[in-house]
């Protein structure tokens, strides 16, 4: 198979029912679907991919919980095909969306990875731009036809403002594989798979045509940790290695588009007042910390 789609998943059924069938609706069917279930308690899963009887689907159920960053490097070692997407348990591939980033690969056969046209859907699969979002728009690439960025163009506009959607990238996987995720990071791992592919100067597409809708809602891991303020701790210590390691290579714009990291300082501004709403004040230092530094 052309394309390999890794489905880490852990959580809701009915919308991981979703993701997987969208995969099985794509109109290239040059793909292999693997779920690697992280021990969520329910037998559903189990017993509804056991009805499937397509050969390119494979179901499995991690005997203890390895956490988000542990099953994605498990997928990652089960990883055959050329490329590889690591799908989102509650994401949708819109019909289109294997003919697109095959393409694009097909167009620029040295890149690492493809960045297809993304609409963000809420809970109940409506189209929506939250805050993030919005900003996400200001600071991505905009054309009308696809764009490679690589080296340090590309770590500079990836730092001011995180607008890659990574449970839609389409990866190579010789490159992934090599890279590997960094153990230890839940929230930023597929930032900093991204800079390590721009620092050794490998190159991304996007390419702006519509093919993916990325669910965001108040109960992911990723809107859990950034209410609470966990997800900027991390983010923190983060910006602040890569601008070090930035400066070490003489990329000066990118270090300083690391160091100020604005758009992540604007996420945590934002959130101040949802943490007031919700009563969460015990998070209010940790989020005004991140606010200044």
């Amino acid at each position: 198979m052309t394309v390999d789609v890794m489905l880490p998943y852990y959580g809701d059924v009915h919308q991981m029912k979703l993701a997987a069938r969208s995969v099985m609706n794509q109109e290239n069917q040059d793909w292999r679907l693997v779920v690697i279930d992280d021990g969520y308690p329910d037998p559903e899963p189990e017993r509804w991919f056991s009805t499937i009887t397509d050969p390119r689907v494979t179901y499995m159920k991690n005997e203890q919980n390895l956490g988000a960053n542990g099953n994605y490097r498990k997928a990652l070692t089960l990883v055959e095909a050329p490329y590889v997407v690591i799908m989102g348990a509650d994401d949708i591939m819109l019909p289109n969306y294997l003919d697109v980033v095959v393409s694009a690969f097909e167009a620029y056969p040295q890149a690492d990875v493809v960045q297809p046209g993304v609409q963000v859907i809420d809970e109940r699969g409506v189209a929506c731009t939250p805050l993030v979002d919005a900003v996400k728009k200001v600071y991505a690439p905009k054309a009308s036809e696809r764009v490679e960025l690589k080296g340090e163009a590309m770590a500079t506009s990836l730092v001011r403002a995180d607008w890659a959607y990574f449970p839609s990238l389409t990866w190579r996987t010789q490159t992934i594989k090599r890279i590997g995720f960094t153990e230890g990071l839940d929230v930023v791992q597929d930032l900093a798979l991204l800079l390590d592919i721009a620092v050794e100067q490998g190159s991304m597409v996007v390419d702006p045509v519509l093919a993916f809708l990325y669910r965001r809602h108040s109960a992911s891991d990723s809107s859990v940790r950034a209410l609470d303020g966990r997800r900027f701790d991390e983010e923190r210590r983060f910006f602040r290695q890569q601008s070090e390691r930035f400066s070490s290579l003489g990329w000066k714009g990118a270090a300083r588009a690391a160091s100020f990291h604005s758009t992540s300082r604007l996420n945590a501004a934002s959130l101040i007042l949802k943490s007031v709403r919700k009563g969460k004040f015990d998070s209010l230092p940790r989020l005004a910390k991140h606010v200044v530094s």
